[in-house]
């Protein structure tokens, strides 16, 4: 059974105004915040992440369309639309709160020599956020997963929270390996371009059997939930890796280390 998107479900004018004015003074935060680091570290680098994440929102309809997501549209505030799917304007202060100013804290401890256990940690307050986010927007009356999902917990399809936690912390490891070797110079704007293309590789790369099984036209529901099965354990398999590069035993930074002893930790773990 294909299921049609609810194009005319009423969306909860109060929610998009909480989505909206609340996201976006969060984000006003991350910018002071990641501007102050940027300073004190003299890097652009922290700066450059929370705006390549803002940027990344121009391509949710892609996502949307993917995954099928609908922003509910009667009364919508729309910045633009794509593929007939209009975008909020808290989709861009969206994408900065969910994975730009994870990555920003992320990618600072991982610099300063976080270890397995910490990326671990990290990843769990990542899918924490994800779903804390995202099921207050999808049960508070702004959006849906339309599609036939499998394994959802107050209406949010799982998979979802854990393909964003793996696009997250992918994102991270690539980005520190990325300043490793470019520096603090312009080659940081590159950004821009990591950023979407980690995101789409994780959520439709090891998403695409999801991606495949609802989009068919007759949708199998347990060809969904195998599909849904094996991007999880995908998604999950591919965090675990990534922590076996880090050293084992430290939840967070390390301090007392000497640049030159980070420096020589991610020239052998990244």
């Amino acid at each position: 059974m294909v299921h049609p998107a609810p194009l005319e479900h009423p969306l909860d004018l109060t929610m998009q105004a909480v989505f909206t004015y609340g996201s976006w003074a969060i984000t006003g935060v991350l910018l002071v915040l990641a501007l102050r680091m940027s300073l004190r570290q003299r890097s652009a680098f922290p700066l450059l992440m929370l705006l390549a994440g803002t940027y990344a929102a121009l391509y949710e309809p892609l996502y949307d369309v993917g995954f099928q997501l609908l922003f509910y549209l009667p009364g919508q505030w729309t910045v633009f639309t794509a593929y007939d799917t209009p975008q909020p304007p808290w989709t861009f202060s969206g994408y900065a709160i969910l994975y730009a100013g994870p990555a920003i804290y992320i990618c600072d401890h991982l610099r300063q020599g976080m270890g397995s256990r910490g990326l671990l940690l990290a990843a769990g307050l990542v899918f924490l956020a994800s779903c804390v986010f995202e099921m207050a927007g999808i049960n508070g009356g702004v959006y849906e997963y339309f599609g036939a999902h499998a394994l959802r917990i107050f209406n949010y399809p799982l998979a979802v929270g854990v393909l964003e936690t793996t696009m997250v912390i992918t994102l991270c490891m690539a980005a520190t390996a990325l300043r490793r070797h470019v520096g603090e110079g312009w080659e940081l704007l590159s950004l821009f371009l990591l950023f979407p293309v980690v995101f789409y590789g994780v959520n439709f790369g090891i998403g695409a059997p999801i991606l495949v099984a609802i989009n068919m036209p007759e949708v199998n529901p347990n060809l969904v939930l195998a599909a849904t099965l094996f991007s999880i354990g995908a998604g999950v398999a591919v965090v675990l890796g990534l922590s076996h590069l880090l050293p084992v035993g430290q939840l967070g930074a390390a301090p007392a280390r000497t640049a030159a002893q980070v420096s020589a930790i991610n020239s052998t773990q990244l």
